[in-house]
C-alpha cells in the first residue's frame, strides 16, 4: 500500500517548507532558495541568507474551502519596468517554451480561459506589453477580454498577489497559443464556490480550455465540487497538482480535470536541447505536488498501481522558478519578473491543447495522454519528497506521479 495519505504528506494550500534547489535559467547553480512570504502567510528561511529567495505570491489560506494560488516568484532578480528593444528579460519567453516542447500552431480560432480570484486592474494593458516584447499579435483586435463569475463587468476587489497570477497565466496562454482569444473570469473570492461558479462561466461563454492555477486540501465536499463545476465533458480543465511536494491537492484530484504536475526545465546540449526533471527534492515540503487522492475515485483510463484511486499528476510543464518564465505585472509591482509554480504549468498546458483543436464532444480530455504516452517527453529523474511505490514521488520511466506521463512534444499527446 502506498504511504500518501494527507495526514502525513500534504501540505495544505500551497504551504511550503524548506528550501527550493536552485538552478540558473540556463544552467544548474549550487544554492538553494529561502520561501518570503506575504502579509499573512507562513514563510520559512534558508540557512544560506545570502542565497537567491523566491516568494509566494498569495497568502496561505486560514478557513477551509479557501484556495491559493500556486505562484512562485523569484525576489533575488532585479525588477525592470520595461525592457528595450534589444533587451531580454530575464526567464524563458515564447521562442524557449515553443521550442522546449516542440510546439506547432498558434491557436486561432480557440477561446483559453484563465480563471483567478479578484481583480487585476492592469491586467490588460500588461498582457500587451508583454506580447509587445515579444512580438506577438497586438490583442487590440478583441482577443482578450476580462468578465466577473457572473459574465459582467462588476469586478471583485483588486489584489496584488492575484494580480501577479493574473498576470502570469495571462503570459503563458500569449507564449504558447498566441493567436488564440483569452478570456480572463475573476472570481468574486478565493472560495472554491466563488471560483468554481467562474469555471461555469468560463465555459458557458464559449471557453473550450480553461486553467486553473490553485488549489486547497482535499475535502469530503469535493464529490459536490466536482459534479458542480467541472463536469464539463468535451471542454479541456487543467489544474495545478501544487507547490508544496509529495502529497494532493484539489481540484487537481479531481478526474474531470487534467492534473498538471512541475519540471525544471534547463537548455543542454541534446539533440532535443533540453532536459527536465521533477521539480523538488527528496526531501520533499517543496516542489510541484503528486500521490495519491484519498477521495477521488480512480479514472478507468489511469491504469497505475499504487494508488487505489486517483493519481496526480497526468502530464507536466515547467514550473520550478529557478528555471521560471519571464512574466509582466505592474500592478503593486515593478514589471518584468521570473515567476515559477504549477501555476505556470497549468495554462502552459491548457493553450497546447488548444494547439490540438477543440475536444469532441462527451469527451474527457484528461484521458487523452493516456492514449499517446509516447508522444511525450518522459521525465526520468528527480524527486519531490519520500513515497511507497517510489514512482508516486520520484522521476522515471514510463508514468511518475510528479510529472504523470511526461511533457508535450508536440500535439499529438493532446488530441481526442
Amino acid at each position: 500500500m502506498p504511504i500518501s495519505s494527507p495526514s502525513a504528506h500534504r501540505r495544505k494550500r500551497g504551504f511550503r517548507k524548506g528550501a527550493i534547489a536552485a538552478a540558473s535559467l540556463s544552467a544548474v547553480v549550487a544554492g538553494t532558495y529561502a520561501i518570503v512570504a506575504p502579509a499573512g502567510a507562513a514563510s520559512t528561511t534558508s540557512t544560506a541568507a545570502s542565497q537567491p529567495h523566491v516568494k509566494r505570491m498569495c497568502s496561505q489560506p486560514s478557513q477551509p474551502g479557501m484556495m491559493s494560488c500556486l505562484a512562485l516568484v523569484r525576489t533575488d532578480i532585479v525588477k525592470h519596468n520595461m525592457a528595450g528593444a534589444n533587451d531580454t528579460p530575464q526567464g524563458f519567453g515564447p521562442a524557449d517554451l515553443r521550442k522546449a516542447y516542440n510546439l506547432t500552431g498558434d491557436g486561432a480560432g480557440q477561446t483559453v480561459a484563465i480563471v483567478d480570484a479578484q481583480d487585476d486592474p492592469n491586467a490588460a494593458q500588461d498582457l500587451a506589453a508583454y506580447r509587445k516584447q515579444y512580438g506577438l499579435p497586438d490583442c487590440g483586435n478583441g482577443c482578450f477580454k476580462k468578465i466577473d463569475q457572473n459574465g459582467g463587468t462588476n469586478y471583485p476587489s483588486a489584489d496584488a498577489g492575484w494580480a501577479g497570477e493574473i498576470s502570469l497565466d495571462l503570459d503563458m496562454v500569449s507564449a504558447i497559443a498566441p493567436k488564440a482569444n483569452i478570456l480572463l473570469v475573476e472570481a468574486n473570492s478565493a472560495n472554491m464556490n466563488d471560483l468554481g461558479a467562474a469555471v461555469n462561466q468560463a465555459v458557458k461563454s464559449g471557453a473550450k480550455f480553461v486553467s486553473n492555477s490553485y488549489g486547497g486540501g482535499e475535502d469530503a465536499t469535493d464529490a459536490q465540487a466536482d459534479s458542480q463545476f467541472f463536469n464539463h465533458p468535451g471542454v479541456v480543465i487543467t489544474a495545478s497538482a501544487g507547490d508544496s511536494g509529495f502529497g494532493v491537492e484539489y481540484p487537481a484530484a479531481s478526474p474531470n480535470v487534467t492534473a498538471v504536475g512541475g519540471t525544471s526545465l534547463t537548455k543542454d546540449s541534446s539533440q532535443r536541447g533540453w532536459s527536465e526533471k521533477v521539480w523538488g527534492t527528496s526531501a520533499g515540503g517543496e516542489g510541484t505536488g503528486s500521490g495519491c487522492s484519498t477521495v477521488e475515485a480512480k479514472p478507468s483510463w489511469q491504469k497505475d498501481n499504487g494508488c487505489a484511486k486517483r493519481t496526480v499528476a497526468d502530464v507536466s510543464a515547467v514550473a520550478d522558478p529557478a528555471t521560471g518564465v519571464a512574466v509582466y505585472d505592474t500592478y503593486q509591482s515593478n514589471g518584468w519578473q521570473v515567476v515559477g509554480g504549477t501555476s505556470a504549468s497549468s495554462p502552459i498546458i491548457a493553450s497546447v491543447y488548444a494547439l490540438a483543436g477543440a475536444p469532441s464532444s462527451g469527451s474527457n480530455p484528461a484521458s487523452f495522454p493516456y492514449k499517446n504516452a509516447s508522444a511525450l517527453n518522459n521525465v526520468t529523474s528527480g524527486s519531490n519528497g519520500t513515497c511507497n511505490p517510489s514512482y508516486l514521488c520520484n522521476g522515471g520511466q514510463g508514468y511518475n506521479g510528479p510529472t504523470g506521463l511526461g511533457t508535450p512534444n508536440g500535439l499529438k499527446a493532446f488530441t481526442g
